[in-house]
């Protein structure tokens, strides 16, 4: 495809091309979590194809920003919740760096939600204990290989894949000892709401200095 044809096929593309739901700020909670849970649930109810997908902002070493989809595992009142492999690069990262942002997406809705804040990791026994809860592929996927190392040929990754498959199958309590629970404690947190005519809403909310509470404040869109 040349340029000319990407470009006309990109502007081609419509925003939103769907009936938005309504979004009034100044009935939100105080606190961020009862809202997002209450957008997550209404995006699983609008159809929203993987609404738990989310992006993970880290930086590497240097301070160069780094991102990637993943899954939330759960969000309660530690956190947002996610896994992954401490010796990965996002595993790396983390631990010389803890501060980190998630970013949600729900066209189905015109909403996104950002946040922003530190990480810690939880104990062992509860990354291990979630992995076994998942399915064998997920297991399976935890076994295969060094999450981030190099790859010598994609039948390299075949084989493994495949005595990974067999041992989860056989052994779905199989404990895959890198892999680490994390929950990112947010410090901020934005919902933002799409309006046809661009008239977006943008509720942000920042935890209070003491920890104990939030402000909350509209952004311009």
């Amino acid at each position: 495809m040349d340029h000319d044809a990407f470009t006309d096929l990109l502007r081609a593309q419509r925003v939103w091309d769907v009936e938005l739901p309504e979004f009034d700020p100044a009935n939100a909670p105080e606190d961020p979590l009862p809202l997002f849970r209450a957008w997550f649930a209404a995006a699983v109810e609008a159809g929203q194809p993987e609404p738990h997908a989310m992006q993970l902002a880290t930086a590497d070493a240097a301070g160069g920003p780094d991102v990637r989809t993943l899954l939330l595992h759960d969000a309660d009142d530690r956190g947002w919740h996610f896994a992954t492999h401490v010796t990965s690069a996002k595993g790396r990262q983390l631990t010389a760096d803890p501060r980190a942002a998630l970013h949600f997406y729900w066209p189905a809705l015109g909403r996104q939600v950002r946040l922003r804040g530190r990480v810690a990791a939880l104990p062992p026994e509860v990354a291990q204990a979630g992995l076994h809860a998942r399915s064998t592929g997920a297991l399976a996927a935890a076994l295969t290989g060094t999450q981030s190392a190099p790859l010598a040929s994609v039948d390299e990754l075949a084989e493994a894949s495949a005595a990974a498959w067999d041992r989860a199958e056989r052994a779905h309590d199989t404990d895959a000892p890198t892999w680490t629970a994390y929950v990112l404690a947010p410090e901020e947190a934005e919902f933002f709401q799409g309006e046809a005519h661009r008239r977006h809403l943008r509720l942000h909310y920042r935890r209070t200095p003491d920890g104990t509470g939030w402000t909350r404040g509209l952004l311009w869109p």
